[in-house]
């Protein structure tokens, strides 16, 4: 039967409804969350020390608070210093800045020569201990790095201000995954 109503057709609607109940029933069988933090309330996260050998002295800070607003902020944990069910601590190992590629081949459109630009790569690298007091069996002890590659000719500052953002947050990312994705 197809009967219609100012062009919309009966079947429209009854595909729509069905499509909606194939999605509240895969809601039900699977949850998106797919946390697997089940029954922990609280957390701790101990500031990072910086102990690479170059040090850049607003990494510690600024990693420690990035790690600790992602948990706040991303999950229903609780900051606490008082026996949290999670703590997280660590420390930064390894802040290097070193060459990639001596030079990139560049054609210029004006005289057809080449331009010889460099390239350098910024490593991070943290340990990560987190303890899982309700869960022990998922507590880890793991290594995490990351790295950006930018043209030579950035200066320290923008450097400090862009890559070192961009390769902590990757950090950040792949130890929160770990701990709080359920993959």
């Amino acid at each position: 039967m197809n009967i219609k109503n100012k062009n919309i057709s009966i079947k429209q609607p009854l595909l729509v409804g069905l499509l909606l109940l194939c999605l509240s029933v895969l809601h039900s069988c699977y949850s998106f969350t797919g946390s697997s933090l089940t029954d922990e309330k609280t957390v701790q996260i101990n500031e990072f020390p910086n102990n690479a050998a170059y040090v850049n002295p607003a990494l510690s800070q600024q990693f420690s608070t990035d790690i600790q607003n992602r948990f706040l902020q991303r999950t229903t944990l609780k900051g606490t210093k008082e026996n949290p069910d999670i703590m997280i601590e660590g420390e930064i190992t390894d802040y290097s800045i070193s060459p990639t590629t001596i030079s990139s081949n560049t054609q210029t459109t004006n005289t057809g020569g080449v331009i010889q630009e460099s390239q350098n790569k910024l490593t991070i690298t943290v340990k990560v201990h987190y303890e899982n007091k309700l869960h022990p069996d998922v507590s880890f002890d793991r290594t995490y790095s990351d790295e950006a590659v930018f043209n030579s000719n950035l200066s320290q500052s923008d450097i400090e201000a862009s890559q070192v953002k961009i390769v902590t947050d990757r950090i950040i990312n792949k130890i929160f995954n770990d701990i709080v994705a359920n993959w």
